[in-house]
């Protein structure tokens, strides 16, 4: 398990062990959605490949399933196979409540068997509340589900449509509700903001439907509408698919109606309702009712190693990040090959990380947390002029947790914080 905030000891933010090291989580990604929302980058294959006679579904779970194998081998090769056994698991996607639960069950097996799971482990699966796409709860509560994310977005019918999302609001209470008795222990709600046209007393009027419905985890997103494509993400070796013309179009026009100020006021007040109403706003981005802050994704800020499997998939084991390729069918191609053929890790690439690049990475995702970093770290040669800024800017708050001098961002800072982390890097 993670450490309790008074056990972790301070670190500085020049590593000192850059090897690799067992993973602490595993993400399953599961790339498979009903339809392709507009403004949505993530690695997803809708429509035909996901339903019906020409749907590549059952092949690409085998795919997974083949890979969570090999990433195994390569571990039991390299690190042994005596490891710490997983303290999270998570399935992403897409909408991995698509998946059938004889499938799910069969890749828990080979998650339990090869890579072992603590007893107290946190397992998250992400859904959409719709009727026909947040999958039998039930089911994956008796296969070992704990966590369900829900995809909500909103809760204003109007923003739903404009959204390009299948589902209603009256759905993500149905969806909660199932969860509760299916015996699910930690609900999540995504909800976006800066939607296009969306006013203040719209947002507040989703947070407070939101909070009715009783969750126990938020995560709040300001709509960010990307393109894979100029950054050079999505060739043949990258981790994101070409965005379709539809979207790119739809992405164009939704870009006029997004305001700067006012997704600040919008983030403002969800801060402040929030913190009014007892959560815990433990990330930038994310608030939990007491003891329900999300393992996984502590797993990634406090930069802990983890195992990544599945198209796209991003995997880091302390001294390189790894990632597969997004394509669908060189990914199946690789680990599901003819008969005779020799199942190889999928097309991807990897990166070395540097001391340099490491102690920016440690001390940037460590801002991200309501904890702060230790101000020590502030003074070191590299980040004291990035941390003489964001002071003067008022970008940063002195506190003191557990008897240690502490820097954490304060609202402004959360605000404004890409700009402090650009000067970090």
């Amino acid at each position: 398990m993670s450490q309790a905030p008074s056990e972790r000891p301070t670190r500085s933010p020049l590593p000192t062990d850059l090897r690799p090291q067992p993973p602490a989580g595993l993400y399953v990604h599961l790339p498979f959605c009903v339809a392709h929302c507009p403004y949505c980058d993530f690695v997803v294959f809708a429509g035909a490949q996901a339903r019906g006679p020409r749907a590549r579904t059952e092949r690409l779970y085998a795919a997974v399933d083949r890979e969570l194998e090999l990433r195994a081998d390569a571990l039991d090769q390299g690190l042994g196979s005596d490891r710490p056994e997983l303290r999270t698991l998570y399935f992403g996607g897409g909408t991995p409540s698509l998946v059938p639960g004889e499938w799910l069950e069969r890749l828990m097996a080979t998650v339990r068997r090869r890579y072992g799971l603590a007893p107290d482990a946190e397992i998250t699966l992400e859904a959409n509340p719709g009727p026909d796409e947040r999958g039998d709860l039930a089911a994956f509560a008796a296969g070992g589900v704990n966590r369900v994310s829900f995809g909500a977005q909103s809760l204003d019918g109007g923003e739903l449509r404009r959204l390009g999302r299948r589902h209603f609001p009256e759905d993500v209470a149905a969806a909660v509700a199932g969860a509760r008795a299916a015996g699910i222990g930690s609900v999540n709600l995504d909800l976006l903001y800066d939607v296009p046209g969306q006013s203040i007393a719209a947002w507040e009027a989703t947070l407070r439907a939101a909070l009715a419905l009783g969750p126990d985890h938020l995560s709040l997103y300001a709509l960010t509408l990307d393109d894979p494509d100029s950054e050079g993400l999505t060739g043949e070796t990258g981790d994101h698919l070409p965005t379709p013309s539809g979207a790119r179009r739809w992405r164009e026009r939704a870009r006029l109606e997004q305001d700067d100020d006012r997704a600040a006021d919008q983030y403002r007040f969800a801060s402040d309702l929030l913190a009014a109403a007892g959560w815990h706003g433990y990330e930038i981005s994310n608030w939990a009712r007491a003891g329900h802050e999300s393992r996984h994704n502590l797993t990634y800020w406090e930069r802990h190693p983890y195992e990544a499997v599945g198209p796209g998939a991003h995997a880091f084991d302390g001294a390189a990040r790894r990632w597969n390729a997004a394509g669908l069918e060189p990914y199946i191609a690789a680990l599901l090959p003819p008969a005779g053929g020799s199942a190889t890790v999928p097309p991807g690439d990897r990166e070395l990380i540097s001391p340099e690049t490491a102690a920016a990475e440690r001390t940037i995702l460590a801002l991200r947390l309501d904890r702060g970093v230790p101000v020590a770290w502030s003074e070191e040669p590299a980040f004291t002029d990035a941390f003489a800024w964001a002071r003067s800017s008022e970008l940063l708050e002195a506190v003191e947790l557990d008897g240690e001098a502490r820097l954490r961002l304060s609202l402004r800072g959360r605000l404004l914080s890409n700009e402090l982390f650009a000067r970090l890097v």
